[in-house]
């Protein structure tokens, strides 16, 4: 084929490529639509994007399905959409955890969260709250603060794994009081509540689901809670700011992200679509019933948000020291 044929060819194949992609995300979704959670089935993030999935499916009349890639810390579903091809078919429920400490904590986390995805919305935010056993003598966080100053290295303080939300809760309350505790990481929620309950550990931090029914009939006592307005689930308990460190705030957030260089038309499309589920009453209740609080943005005050929380969190992990290979 002469030069001057095959540049004609070229310059027809790209025009042809620029005229389809319009066209293409104009008529979007025209198929399955994969929401993948980094974890497995029966967690707070997994129930989210079931939530999520259920009213998009509805919303865009195609069928959004929840595909849980556990593993790594969250780590490995998140690069296989990290990975994807950019057209909108691969989503993210996208969490603090993963998306926020894991690429500091981990040596080889595998994506950059500001390089790798374009940031739909964010849908909720979940405060951590500061259980107690009854008989935990501290009733605020300036009690517990104080007694922590007078008995330096005496206070064991229950969390989730290494690296999870509660944990990293439990370090910057550390660093931010300037007291001495022992921090005790359990490999998940439900064995911190067990031994919280049985009085082997006074005092965890942890999400409200878990333990709701007990702090409800007693047997636990919520002290506070990590965001700056007090939780619909418990409105009654006071949050850090209110009781003993003003200004401190340790919130997980939930968002669906798609891989980078998804076209802006489709990322505008499932962000009011979002918007408009998130806002609807029913969504709300369900956000509420998982211990979260319902919360909406645009892309650019996602993308804005986790830039701050990376900065936040990641900077915490590095002045620890904290890795995992």
């Amino acid at each position: 084929m002469p030069k001057f044929t095959r540049a004609v060819v070229l310059i027809l194949a790209a025009l042809a490529c620029a005229l389809c992609a319009p066209a293409s995300a104009a008529e979007y979704p025209t198929r399955t639509i994969t929401l993948v959670v980094p974890y497995p089935p029966g967690g707070g993030v997994d129930a989210m994007a079931r939530i999520l999935a259920d009213k998009l499916s509805a919303a865009l009349k195609q069928n959004v399905v929840v595909d849980n890639r556990g593993g790594g810390g969250g780590n490995i579903g998140t690069r296989v959409v990290a990975r994807a091809e950019p057209d909108g078919y691969t989503l993210l429920l996208g969490h603090t955890g993963t998306i926020s400490i894991n690429p500091s904590l981990y040596t080889n986390a595998g994506y950059d969260p500001r390089k790798d995805f374009a940031p739909i919305g964010l849908v909720a935010s979940m405060p951590v709250a500061l259980i107690a056993h009854p008989s935990f003598p501290a009733k605020t966080i300036a009690d517990f603060i104080a007694m922590a100053k007078k008995q330096p290295g005496k206070f064991n303080l229950g969390t989730s794994a290494m690296g999870t939300g509660g944990y990293m809760c439990a370090e910057l309350f550390k660093s931010l009081a300037g007291i001495d505790v022992a921090i005790i990481p359990y490999k998940g929620t439900a064995p911190v509540m067990n031994d919280l309950l049985g009085g082997h550990v006074p005092v965890a931090f942890g999400v409200l689901p878990p333990a709701l029914g007990n702090i409800e009939s007693g047997n636990l006592r919520a002290i506070a809670v990590t965001s700056l307005k007090r939780t619909t689930l418990l409105p009654n308990v006071p949050t850090f700011d209110e009781s003993g460190l003003p200004g401190f705030e340790a919130v997980l957030h939930y968002g669906v992200l798609a891989p980078a260089g998804t076209p802006k038309e489709i990322i505008d499309r499932l962000n009011a679509e979002l918007i408009k589920i998130v806002g609807t009453d029913d969504v709300k209740k369900r956000i509420n019933s998982e211990g979260g609080d319902p919360m909406t943005s645009t892309p650019a005050e996602y993308a804005k948000d986790i830039d701050r929380e990376e900065t936040k969190w990641g900077g915490l992990v590095r002045k620890l020291g904290l890795k995992v290979e």
